[in-house]
């Protein structure tokens, strides 16, 4: 099915956490548009043209507004249909901890070769906000309560990547509840649809239309 002027474009990068929770959103609330997968040591004019930040995700609306930053996105999304509540378990507050300090923390814990600074202090720096969330599913199950959010996806993306960069260190910190957590939200089929891999977007493609959550990853068409 062929996109209409009325359907939203998104530029994306499939790993990027930033870009996972706007697909999130987007495919909870059975958002239907165009996905453009990009490559981001070579951005597209179009996504660069939309938006000078040059940086994903960035949602294109019907009639040429722009939306880049990811919460934004989101709450656009959750906005116009939100089946499972997602508006009503939005921690403001968390979130910023998320994207100032532990974002932080996180990308010199990564990549300290850009930060000219020790791996180590900024991972127990993470640690001390990992422990903060674990504290807060203990009981519940989710960051607002039993049922997922808003909160939860806009975090988990970054406790993920956190995660990834030393697994077996990851996996041995006494935090079962923020385990557990993560562990359910990857294995989830919100999750495998949104990370389904989908091929580099050109110019030169036929847009497809797609509404995130119905697609298998074997349908999944920049």
């Amino acid at each position: 099915m062929m996109v209409t002027p009325t359907d939203p474009v998104l530029y994306s990068f499939r790993r990027c956490p930033y870009a996972m929770r706007a697909r999130l959103a987007l495919a909870v609330s059975g958002t239907r548009g165009e996905l453009r997968e990009v490559k981001l040591s070579a951005k597209p004019q179009a996504m660069l043209d939309a938006s000078t930040k040059g940086t994903v995700p960035v949602l294109v609306l019907p009639g040429g507004a722009v939306l880049d930053e990811s919460l934004d996105i989101m709450r656009w999304a959750l906005a116009n249909r939100d089946p499972e509540g997602w508006l009503a378990r939005d921690d403001a507050e968390l979130i910023a901890m998320n994207d100032g300090p532990f974002k932080r923390d996180l990308d010199c814990y990564k990549y300290p070769e850009y930060c000219s600074a020790d791996a180590r202090a900024h991972r127990e720096s993470g640690l001390a906000f990992l422990r903060e969330i674990d504290g807060r599913l203990a009981g519940v199950g989710q960051l607002c309560g039993p049922a997922r959010g808003l909160t939860d996806a806009a975090i988990m993306p970054f406790v993920r990547q956190f995660a990834a960069v030393d697994r077996q260190w990851f996996s041995a910190l006494p935090l079962p509840h923020l385990q557990g957590w993560l562990a359910g939200h990857l294995a989830s089929g919100l999750f495998a649809t949104i990370m389904a891999r989908a091929t580099t977007w050109s110019p030169d493609d036929s847009p497809l239309a797609v509404t995130l959550p119905q697609l298998s990853p074997g349908d999944w068409r920049s």
